[in-house]
C-alpha cells in the first residue's frame, strides 16, 4: 500500500457511491477476519454531520479505515494523537481532512453562536473566517450558504495546517514520504466527495 494507491481506493469507493454501485460485502466475515487485528490504509478526519458517514461515502468496509468524526472536523490534541496512531503504529497511509456543504458547525461559527463546550470548539473555526476575503456588502452570516461552504473549505485547509504546525510525528511522516495528506469537501447534495490540494503553510 502507498499513499497514492490509498488515495485511488478512497477515489473509486466515492466514485461506486454517488453511482449506486457499491460493493457486495460479508460484514460478518470482516468481523472474523479482523478480529486479531487491524490494518486500515487510511485515516479521515470529518465533521459528525450525520449525513456524512465516511464508510458509506467511499464504500468501505470493517477494518479498512479509522475514522475520526468530531464538529466542524477540527483539530485537538485528541484527535492528534489519534492520527499519529493511525499513521506511526497502524500504518495508514492517507490523512484525508473532509468538510461539507451546508456545515451547521461552520454556521454556528459565522453567527458567533454561544453554547456550553460548544462555544471553545466553533473558536477555532473561526480562524478560517479571518482568512476569507471580504467582499463589499457580501452577507457573512450562515444564512449565506455560498459564504458558509467557503469556510468549511478554508476549515478543512486550517486543519491540515494545524496538524502539520503540531503534530512532528505527522509531519515527519508528510515529510518522509510515507504518507499523504489530502483535504476534501463533501457535498450531502450530490453525495460527490472533491479533493483538494494541500495548501501551502503560511
Amino acid at each position: 500500500m502507498t499513499p497514492e494507491a490509498a488515495y485511488k481506493l478512497l477515489k473509486d469507493g466515492n466514485e461506486r457511491f454517488i453511482n449506486g454501485i457499491s460493493a457486495n460485502r460479508d460484514l460478518l466475515k470482516s468481523v472474523a477476519d479482523t478480529k486479531d487485528g487491524q490494518k486500515p490504509f487510511a485515516a479521515i478526519l470529518s465533521c459528525m454531520d450525520s449525513r456524512a458517514p465516511a464508510e458509506l461515502l467511499f464504500d468501505q468496509g470493517i477494518g479498512d479505515i479509522f475514522n475520526i468524526r468530531i464538529a466542524g472536523n477540527v483539530i485537538s490534541p485528541y484527535v492528534l494523537g489519534s492520527l499519529e496512531y493511525a499513521v506511526a503504529v497502524a500504518g495508514s497511509k492517507l490523512i484525508l481532512v473532509m468538510g461539507h456543504t451546508n456545515c451547521g458547525a461552520v454556521k454556528g461559527a459565522c453567527d458567533d453562536v454561544k453554547m456550553g463546550n460548544l462555544t471553545a470548539l466553533l473558536d477555532q473555526i473561526k480562524d478560517s473566517i479571518s482568512h476569507e476575503p471580504v467582499a463589499e456588502g457580501e452577507d457573512r452570516t450562515g444564512n449565506n450558504k455560498d459564504f458558509v461552504n467557503r469556510i468549511a473549505l478554508q476549515n478543512v485547509h486550517h486543519s491540515v495546517n494545524q496538524m502539520m504546525e503540531q503534530s512532528d510525528v505527522i509531519r515527519q511522516h508528510v515529510e518522509n514520504g510515507t504518507i499523504q495528506i489530502v483535504p476534501a469537501m463533501y457535498d450531502i447534495a450530490t453525495g460527490v466527495v472533491t479533493f483538494h490540494k494541500q495548501l501551502e503553510l503560511a
